[in-house]
């Protein structure tokens, strides 16, 4: 069976951005997919896109990306265009918006919010009619038919939901995760490409890496938000619940 990476929500953190890529190439994966927010929040984000292009076979664009991308006045905002730089920028204002793709007869659709918007934000708790949009087409989407599996990123919490005999799930956070203080991505098995049914899985995988490393790395960088930033990696938890 075919080895699927899905991978999302880096934001500049480079120490767990290494953490999973090391283990998605122990469990011998070929393929992976970001779901976007490569950028802001941690200092790296130059050295995670530059990894990102490397190993990802597909990369879509998150809020982060678009946001960063774009003029602004926000002294944060330019902080990580200049540690970013211009070529990469042009870059991530090129990215498309979603993957669809087949897997062992289950048509997949991957995004960074919703496939309406990246900025869409729907949350495990959501209503159940919420949920369930994310397997509904938009103008954004090839194929204008309904998803047997949805997934994305950008709520930083992972999980895995059955809901009327189609799969939502979530990747979570590779470096800014919600739920607990530990990387997270999903990991799909199945023929990729084939149109008729045959086995296929899917899991959460949760990686530890060295926070105080990427929390020291954001201090030598003189990094804007600081406190915040060292409050939400060794604590999984914002501060304010709006913010994202």
């Amino acid at each position: 069976m075919d080895k699927i990476a899905v991978i999302s929500d880096i934001h500049g953190n480079l120490p767990a951005l290494e953490a999973v890529l090391e283990d998605i190439a122990a469990r011998g994966v070929g393929t992976i997919y970001c779901l976007g927010d490569l950028i802001g929040k941690g200092p790296s984000g130059d050295k995670v896109i530059d990894l990102v292009r490397r190993h990802c076979t597909v990369v879509i664009r998150g809020n982060w990306d678009d946001g960063v991308a774009r003029e602004s006045d926000s002294p944060v905002l330019r902080w990580h265009r200049s540690v970013i730089g211009e070529e990469r920028l042009d870059w991530l204002r090129s990215l498309p918006f979603m993957i669809e793709f087949m897997l062992s007869g289950r048509f997949v659709r991957l995004f960074h919010a919703s496939p309406r918007s990246e900025y869409e934000r729907i949350q495990p708790w959501d209503a159940a009619e919420r949920r369930l949009s994310l397997f509904e087409p938009s103008p954004h989407c090839a194929r204008p038919v309904r998803a047997d599996m949805a997934g994305y990123g950008d709520i930083h919490n992972a999980y895995v939901q059955h809901l009327d005999g189609r799969i939502l799930f979530n990747a979570g956070s590779v470096g800014n995760p919600l739920d607990l203080p530990a990387a997270s991505y999903a990991l799909l098995e199945g023929e990729i490409g084939r149109e008729t049914p045959a086995p296929w899985s899917i899991q959460l995988v949760r990686v530890p890496y060295d926070i105080e490393r990427a929390i020291r790395e954001a201090r030598e960088a003189d990094m804007p938000d600081l406190a915040e930033y060292e409050r939400e990696l060794r604590t999984a938890r914002y501060r304010h619940a709006k913010e994202d």
